[in-house]
């Protein structure tokens, strides 16, 4: 438990700072008493739907896409995501725009004495703030993408109308246990008193289990989009799922949506950090925050309309994770894999893509890694140079 500060921080960053320094699932803290502490400091405001999102990749996109759609229907939504790429902010966004620091501030004030009192995490006090954000403007969707798996997530601590579940795979091992079966059954729970629940396809395993916490569950069927801003096949499947839920809620007459509309604004979503094209001088970067196998896997069938072949692939991974055995599925679509692994530290992506540079001035290069690698690459662009 974190002591409280014997003086206000005068800053957002210092006020996040006393809850620590996040990184994925080492700030996952099981359990719901310390959110639901949290959440009774919270005026109560019921929106009219509240939609949580789990499953191992797409949650964001699918979450993004997803609030695009909802907007474009006429329904004030209020989007919850993490981590976020370049500013805490950008976790919390109403009709797509980041809360201010002003709001976020208030709402810090609110609630950071509790959090520290009680020694929330960093996720779980985030959770929190997007719900006092989305209660004080009154929004008319809630969507609640989860961090680490699902029982015992920040996100399932408050009860929900629809549970959508993107494709389910191998991660977070430490918190959610070594087999695809084990982490599915944890992932169930975010269908956990809701009245629809959708799946993306899943492999039988995975399918078998999340059928048997629930008989209900519809599986959406993954179809063709001719177009969509967001790239990488993959997006389809989040695409489609994004898209069931707005046409099921539509049918069930919980909201009344042009689903044309709805189908368009999908298609025209963009995904900041995955598959963002960057350009450094004559060279074109590729950014996407694939640092799992099950992300990469999905990744491979749209590499070669991207570059034929890439002149090098840079993976970079923080010292509690490999990707060495996936290094094999990359060589076939790059001329030279270049594997670092505690590679997430400040200025590690910028000085590697740099040495990559001086070799391919003119090349096409990805760069595969967290978000953390992502946005560090985002942030010094500018001091980026082809040789």
């Amino acid at each position: 438990m974190t002591d409280k500060p014997t003086e206000k921080p005068q800053s957002i960053e210092q006020w996040l700072a006393a809850l620590g320094n996040p990184s994925a699932d080492r700030d996952y803290v099981p359990g719901h008493e310390r959110v639901r502490q949290l959440l009774s400091h919270i005026h109560d405001h019921q929106p009219r739907l509240r939609i949580r999102v789990a499953g191992t990749n797409g949650k964001g996109s699918t979450s993004n896409m997803l609030a695009t759609a909802l907007q474009a229907c006429g329904l004030k939504v209020g989007l919850y995501t993490s981590p976020h790429l370049l500013d805490f902010n950008e976790r919390i966004r109403i009709n797509g725009v980041p809360i201010t620091d002003e709001k976020l501030q208030q709402s810090l004030e609110k609630l950071m004495p509790a959090a520290l009192a009680c020694g929330a995490s960093y996720f779980e006090t985030a959770t929190a703030l997007a719900l006092d954000q989305f209660a004080q403007q009154p929004v008319d969707v809630e969507i609640l993408e989860a961090g680490v798996g699902a029982r015992l997530d920040a996100t399932t601590a408050i009860a929900a109308d629809m549970a959508l579940i993107t494709p389910i795979g191998i991660d977070h091992q430490a918190w959610l246990g070594d087999t695809l079966e084990a982490i599915a059954e944890e992932k169930a729970f975010v269908m956990q008193d809701c009245s629809f629940c959708i799946s993306a396809p899943q492999q039988p395993e995975v399918s078998r289990i999340l059928a048997a916490f629930n008989p209900r569950l519809v599986t959406a069927a993954t179809t063709a989009w001719q177009s969509l801003a967001a790239p990488g096949r993959h997006q389809q499947i989040n695409a489609s799922l994004a898209y069931a839920a707005v046409s099921t809620l539509a049918q069930a007459q919980r909201i009344d949506c042009d689903l044309d509309k709805a189908k368009t604004a999908i298609a025209s979503c963009q995904i900041p950090g995955r598959l963002q094209k960057i350009n450094i001088g004559d060279a074109t970067v590729w950014l996407d925050a694939a640092h799992n196998r099950h992300a990469i896997e999905a990744l491979l069938p749209s590499l070669a309309g991207l570059a034929d072949p890439f002149d090098a692939i840079l993976v970079l991974t923080r010292e509690d994770r490999s990707l060495r055995e996936e290094i094999s599925l990359l060589e076939p679509w790059c001329k030279q894999v270049v594997y670092k692994a505690g590679g997430a530290g400040a200025g590690e992506p910028t000085e590697q893509l740099q040495q990559l540079l001086s070799i391919y001035p003119h090349g096409s290069l990805l760069v595969l890694g967290s978000f953390i690698t992502v946005a560090e690459i985002l942030r010094n662009r500018d001091q980026l140079q082809p040789l």
